[in-house]
């Protein structure tokens, strides 16, 4: 029943919701065994029904809200010294100090306080050495980064990134800062290594993967006690690396800088990236895998996280069974203790037991079980985070469960892309066709999917048991649709959430193949006044309501019409709508073309304009006099391969 979620998102034709229409029972099958005795599935539909009703709408008022489990979670907190800090207003993980502080500390690289508890608490693997191969009951291999560099030069950075870290911004003025951070000159403290994960690639069990081209440097702990692991990806091989050569390229890595800062100012969480810079050598790809391999240039991206593990982190100790089981519960001990502290100690409270069923046996106790309450809050964070991605057109394009973080971070931008054209069926990854298994309308699925795949895994550990799991994924159901409807109210400016008005609008969208993130920005021009002519409704969206004959004209009126009423009926005046409204429909978005034109300049070694795009990206919301150019609508190269979708290949 959970692909109704998925129909509520592409409003369009019955052809397009079977396309993201996904059968639980077969869809949230584990691809490999964990235990005999595994959740029925069965029952977990039963269950979303009474989450997610056969129109979309969210669960009934017996049931408990979302909001009020975390803020009871929150308000049992011993203290949280992650420094996680999620939410549409705080969700830069760190942006609420972007204003530069004149008094705040100011450290060089020298100066850093590195902490290794990873490595302190966590098994790792005896051997060091960078031949691929199984790695066997550990959590990571000690391994430097082995790039090979020739004048390595600093093409971006970000300031907010160093603010967080208490890195003084005259660093990257330093001769030796591309170096450093490109791992050939090691930096003092650190203690480098690579994590083993495993994970399912579009539906399918993987077996191990690992850090293949991602290098950890160890943990930086700053002045307030918030830990940020540091990461140069494309730092060279680790025994993760498979066939690969653990090197990545510039064209990707500007991609995944740009990104991660581009996210992080829409608020969205996301992992950070503090710099990108060249290596002065040439990496071998092919790009579109047709046989055409070519030389691009070198790059090191330096990301920033709270933390790097994965679903997949988890997922590899499990399916290998006996004694790597109780990796699990030492890998789920570790992120609760540095990750979600306030678990640690709950205290019981009758606000935290909710009945899922009839009688005493059906009640799940979250105070009774920490690890019930941390996958449940791993659940509600991961739906959050897919709502807003909805929210504001971002396609991931790889929702591999190696790529999915146990924080409810957005990590690893690949084949990325946001929105142009509304189209519920839009993949930016040319290897998810024809399936388009993680299409735009089909995420918030996947997510589920994703966390009934986290959530069993943590059972076959004996952590959790069949109830908390299925219990796990109806919070996210619950919680993705009391978000999304949210975040659609506040981008049309209503006071309450209009299934009805909002359906036929992506309808219309979709018919029209409407710019999605200019459209809804020009809404906000619309004046709630009834007594406009119907021939000059049309108006404001002149610009991306393009070339349409009689027929869709009257469709975009009659709709108009009816969103009008229903602003004048909200009690809320034109200057105060938009202005909300402009706070949640961005002006700018990183797309595709865009990062294509900074990389065509950036590999002739000019590197001005991904700085100009990453500072136009920092403000997505504001207006910004002079810089109308970079939310103008795509130009018809955008649609070239490579440019609008892109494989794997970085």
């Amino acid at each position: 029943m959970f692909s109704q979620i998925s129909a509520t998102l592409s409003h369009t034709s019955s052809s397009l919701t079977a396309t993201t229409a996904f059968s639980l029972r077969s869809f949230c099958r584990p691809k490999f065994r964990l235990r005999p005795s595994k959740p029925s599935y069965s029952q977990t539909r039963r269950q979303f029904s009474a989450v997610v009703s056969m129109d979309g709408s969210s669960s009934p008022p017996s049931a408990a809200s979302v909001d009020s489990i975390s803020e009871d979670l929150k308000n049992q907190m011993l203290g949280n010294q992650s420094g996680v800090n999620l939410g549409r207003d705080s969700a830069d993980n760190g942006a609420q100090i972007d204003s530069v502080s004149p008094n705040r500390v100011k450290l060089k690289l020298e100066e850093l306080k590195w902490d290794h508890s990873f490595v302190r608490e966590l098994p790792g693997d005896p051997r060091t050495d960078l031949i691929p191969r199984e790695v066997l009951h550990s959590c990571y291999t000690k391994v430097s980064p082995s790039v090979e560099v020739d004048n390595p030069q600093l093409v971006a950075w970000s300031d907010s990134v160093a603010e967080l870290l208490e890195l003084d911004p005259k660093e990257f003025e330093r001769p030796d800062f591309a170096e450093k951070l490109s791992g050939s000159s090691p930096l003092v403290g650190m203690m480098p290594y690579a994590q083993c994960y495993g994970g399912h690639q579009f539906g399918m069990w993987a077996g191990q993967l690992g850090d293949g081209r991602a290098i950890t440097l160890g943990e930086v702990l700053n002045s307030k006690s918030q830990r940020w692991e540091l990461q140069l990806k494309g730092a060279g091989k680790t025994p993760y690396s498979r066939f690969a050569d653990g090197l990545a390229v510039l064209r990707s890595s500007i991609r995944e800088f740009l990104c991660s800062e581009a996210m992080n100012s829409l608020g969205i969480p996301t992992t950070r990236a503090l710099s990108l810079v060249t290596t002065g050598k040439y990496v071998t790809r092919d790009m579109f895998y047709d046989g055409n391999p070519k030389d691009e240039p070198g790059a090191i991206v330096c990301r920033v996280s709270q933390s790097f593990l994965r679903f997949g982190s988890y997922q590899i100790h499990a399916s290998r069974g006996g004694d790597d089981l109780g990796l699990v519960r030492t890998l789920a001990d570790y992120a609760i203790r540095y990750h979600f502290p306030h678990l640690e100690n709950l205290s019981k409270s009758g606000s935290l037991s909710f009945s899922i069923g009839e009688g005493d046996e059906s009640v799940v106790d979250l105070t009774s079980n920490k690890y019930a309450a941390w996958v449940v809050e791993v659940a509600e964070r991961t739906a959050s985070l897919v709502a807003k991605w909805q929210g504001v057109g971002f396609t991931h394009g790889v929702l591999n469960t190696d790529n999915m973080s146990v924080l409810g971070l957005t990590i690893d931008y690949g084949p990325f892309g946001f929105l142009d054209a509304f189209d519920p069926r839009y993949t930016p990854n040319t290897t998810d066709l024809p399936g388009r298994r993680y299409c735009f309308a089909n995420q918030p699925d996947i997510g589920l999917w994703n966390i009934s795949q986290f959530a069993t895994t943590i059972a076959a550990a004996h952590l959790i048991n069949d109830k908390e799991t299925n219990y796990a994924m109806e919070r996210y159901a619950t919680k993705f649709m009391d978000e999304y409807q949210a975040i659609m109210t506040k981008k049309v400016g209503l006071p309450k959430y209009n299934k009805q008005l909002i359906n036929e609008l992506l309808k219309n969208m979709s018919i029209d193949k409407v710019d999605y993130t200019n459209f809804f920005r020009l809404l906000s021009n619309i004046k709630a006044d009834p007594t406009i002519p119907e021939d000059e409704l049309l108006i404001p969206l002149k610009a991306v309501l393009l070339d349409m004959g009689k027929e869709r004209k009257d469709a975009w009126t009659s709709w108009l019409k009816s969103y009008v009423q229903e602003l004048s009926t909200s009690g809320i005046s034109d200057e105060e709508r938009k202005k909300s409204m402009d706070s949640v429909n961005p002006r700018y978005i990183l797309r595709n073309y865009l990062c294509q034109s900074a990389i065509d300049i950036a590999e002739q070694g000019d590197f001005e304009e991904v700085r100009r795009l990453l500072k136009v990206m920092s403000r997505p919301y504001e207006d910004q006099p002079g810089m109308e150019k970079y939310a103008r609508l795509p130009p018809a190269w955008a649609y070239r391969p490579g440019v609008g979708m892109l494989s794997c290949s970085s």
